[in-house]
């Protein structure tokens, strides 16, 4: 009897990499932060990151979408990725109101939940990889 077997890939997966960017991306707004108290060039720093990871959360949003649509995957990645993006939002409005005492904490959340996304999917990856080996 024939056993029939599916292909992991062993690349990770554009919503994977889309994931990640958007932690790097946070992680990095957390260390400009701490240069806009210590150097001239913090505040620059701080605003090009913002840019940045306002676009992975837009990235992250087209990944899900993408990996939901032709693969029949779930669109519980849709959803979370579209809440992260009303998150960057807030987030902005709040850096550019400069109301710190909402702006630190929503950005402490933000990375925590990235991570959290993060984990997530690598963890599916692994569970899949491991399955298709027994």
């Amino acid at each position: 009897m024939a056993t029939q077997t599916t292909a992991i890939p062993s690349r990770p997966t554009f919503l994977q990499v889309a994931v990640a960017l958007q932690t790097l991306a946070i992680f990095f707004q957390a260390t400009t932060a701490g240069l806009l108290l210590s150097s001239s060039y913090g505040e620059v720093l701080h605003s090009v990151g913002a840019r940045v990871m306002y676009a992975a959360s837009m990235v992250y949003l087209l990944a899900a979408v993408l990996a939901w649509r032709p693969g029949g995957g779930s669109p519980r990645s849709i959803l979370y990725a579209s809440g992260f993006l009303v998150l960057a939002s807030i987030q902005v409005v709040l850096g550019v109101t400069h109301r710190p005492a909402l702006h630190v904490p929503l950005g402490v959340l933000m990375f925590g939940l990235s991570v959290l996304a993060l984990g997530r999917l690598l963890s599916a990856r692994v569970q899949e990889r491991s399955g298709a080996r027994r």
